[in-house]
């Protein structure tokens, strides 16, 4: 129903299809300001209905002339619930939508010709080409300086530091831990993204090195998984992902159950995991790994989004103890 402009905005959907399982979609419209990074990233958008009325104060175009202006190709009138039941019971696919090429097998053919998300490294394909400082529109003056690797960040994320006292250097994936500790960080930001984080060898190299700094860390999705592969364990592909604004996470050091906004194909596997990695936060739906930390460093990571832009504001406070854990290691 809502959230459609920030997911579309999300690099994390870069190489996707995305469906909306609302049946009506496009309400509101579009407007400059709930853009989660410089551009569009999804390669395709399936919805029930798109609406014709466009119904907000801050609307700038609808969601129809939002498709075409930025070349996504959009399709309506597909029972979407349908669609999801499908990929539920057969697993994330391949897929392809045209209203040129109307042969069926020559589109198939085409389809089964594009590479599968496995073994894909696309973070390198949505970072920034050069290092740039975030710069907030509000929050209290900055204390603190963060590096955050652009993987596929979202701005929300960088407002949520801001909001808390953090000024933000936004560097590129292929970053360095040399280049990144010559920046003075007090603490080291890890995004999300998109792609297989199994296929990052020279950046889960470079965040071994950025762990031994002793530099308080804290990765979200894509960087979650990095943390987990850098500290020895496994990635694995999941067979439908997990996806959308209402899943339920359990934190197993407080018991806390929190809902979640989440948009992964991949996740940890618990078992791969070293003695000095915990395992925080679990999904409950499926049992899967949902949060880390190390035992002895001051490095954490959820498998999920805390600046819900969209999604719920339940772990919100993520972004707070990340702070709490750079003062403590600052002594500030």
């Amino acid at each position: 129903m809502s959230g459609y402009q920030e997911i579309l905005t999300d690099p994390s959907y870069a190489g996707q299809i995305v469906t909306m399982t609302y049946p009506l979609i496009g309400n509101y419209g579009v407007n400059s300001e709930d853009v989660e990074s410089r551009k569009t990233w999804a390669e395709g958008f399936v919805v029930r209905e798109s609406s014709r009325i466009v119904s907000n104060f801050r609307s700038t175009m609808s969601l129809d002339d939002y498709l075409k202006a930025n070349n996504i190709v959009g399709i309506e009138h597909i029972d979407t619930r349908a669609l999801v039941r499908h990929i539920r019971d057969k697993g994330a696919m391949r897929a392809g939508i045209s209203s040129v090429d109307t042969d069926k097998d020559a589109l198939l053919a085409k389809v089964l010709a594009q590479p599968e998300m496995q073994n894909r490294e696309l973070a390198s394909s949505v970072t920034v080409d050069t290092a740039f400082t975030y710069e907030a529109d509000a929050g209290p003056k900055p204390n603190y300086h963060i590096v955050a690797y652009d993987f596929g960040v979202k701005t929300n994320s960088l407002r949520e530091f801001a909001k808390f006292g953090c000024r933000i250097t936004v560097v590129p994936a292929e970053t360095t831990a040399e280049e990144v500790l010559a920046l003075e960080p007090d603490g080291i930001f890890l995004s999300n993204g998109p792609g297989d984080p199994a296929s990052m060898t020279e950046t889960i190299a470079e965040i071994r090195k950025l762990a031994e700094s002793h530099t308080p860390m804290f990765g979200i999705c894509l960087g979650h998984q990095l943390i987990g592969e850098a500290f020895g364990g496994k990635t694995y592909k999941l067979k439908f992902g997990h996806r959308g604004g209402n899943q339920p996470i359990k934190d197993l050091t407080t018991g806390r159950i929190e809902i979640a906004s989440h948009n992964h194909g991949f996740a940890v596997d618990a078992g791969s995991l070293p003695a000095d990695i915990e395992v925080t936060h679990i999904n409950l739906n499926d049992n899967t790994v949902a949060g880390l930390r190390h035992r002895t460093l001051p490095i954490f990571s959820v498998q999920y989004h805390p600046e819900s832009a969209p999604g719920p504001h339940d772990s919100e406070y993520l972004f707070e103890r990340f702070v709490a854990a750079i003062a403590k290691a600052n002594d500030k």
